[in-house]
């Protein structure tokens, strides 16, 4: 047996390509969906990130505002900057790069976002309406991953999913979106982290295994229940003498071991990657949407 892949990358053309649609929809409006992206430094990681949220945005006809300062910005001209952007009627939602430099508080700078402009879902208002099941905005990788179970026909409806890995941006969301009840969620969740006794066998439990602990290649394929569906939200950068460059991407799930015993799976690079920035287009033209009252 060997897993089918669940493409990333088809997904998230599709998805632009809807986007596309409600964009070009607003603006026969005289609106045009405006995105301010706020980056401090030259960490190459993240002015990568950066720049193609920016090629998105042009990609699809939403503006893109970039807001570019030294690292040594001080913490009172970010969060006047922030209260800038949350009055400029031209942007809608506002996406500040995270990790800040050491000097700046980022829950405060992430507090000073108006809910409504927070296309990251990272306001605690924003949180506690995905707790609730009332969301404005899902995170975008928690988000994309439901898309991705759903357009792959892996519906997560009565399934056991078990997420590995705990954090604000991924893991606990993930949870939360997939316990809902509607017809995209409706799973049994089980969070699973580095503190979790016998690991292994709670992993093989699961019907759908959510991989985001930031450990390459660290679920082994011997960890899973045959049969099993595989998203793999890690990134980890390994060496490679094989390439040009030294390195290579890997996964936190060992996929070709993985491959012989799962029935689907994403890759890394080319699975949950590509979903990130499309589900951010997705939350800029939903912004948009709320902020002049078009439903």
């Amino acid at each position: 047996m060997s897993a089918s892949l669940i493409d990333g990358k088809k997904v998230a053309a599709t998805i632009r390509e809807e986007v596309a649609s409600g964009v070009q929809q607003l603006r026969e409006q005289g609106i045009t969906p405006g995105l301010a992206t706020v980056l401090l430094g030259d960490d190459p990681g993240s002015r990568s990130y950066v720049g193609m949220k920016k090629k998105a945005c042009e990609d699809l006809g939403i503006n893109s505002f970039a807001e570019e300062h030294p690292a040594d910005m001080p913490e009172a001209d970010l969060l006047a900057l922030v209260a800038r952007l949350n009055e400029d009627p031209a942007v809608h939602g506002i996406l500040v790069q995270l990790p800040l430099p050491g000097h700046i508080d980022e829950q405060k700078v992430l507090l000073a976002i108006d809910p409504i402009k927070d296309v990251d879902g990272f306001h605690p208002d924003n949180v506690g309406r995905l707790m609730v099941g009332q969301p404005r905005f899902s995170p975008c990788t928690p988000a994309g991953i439901v898309e991705l179970l759903q357009r792959s026909d892996n519906p997560p409806s009565g399934k056991h999913v078990v997420v590995v890995g705990r954090s604000n941006i991924v893991g606990k969301p993930v949870a939360m979106l997939l316990m809902q009840k509607n017809d995209r969620a409706n799973a049994t969740v089980t969070v699973a982290h580095s503190r979790t006794e016998n690991l292994p066998d709670v992993v093989r439990s699961a019907d759908i295994v959510i991989a985001a602990i930031g450990s390459p290649r660290f679920i082994k394929a011997e960890w899973l229940k045959p049969g099993a569906v595989v998203i793999d939200v890690g990134s980890n950068r390994v060496e490679d003498a094989t390439r040009e460059r030294g390195w290579r991407m890997v996964g936190d799930v060992d996929f070709e071991a993985a491959l012989e015993v799962a029935s689907a799976i994403t890759p890394v690079p080319g699975g949950v990657g590509p979903m990130t920035i499309t589900m951010l287009m997705v939350n800029t033209l939903q912004a948009a949407r709320m902020i002049h009252g078009i439903h």
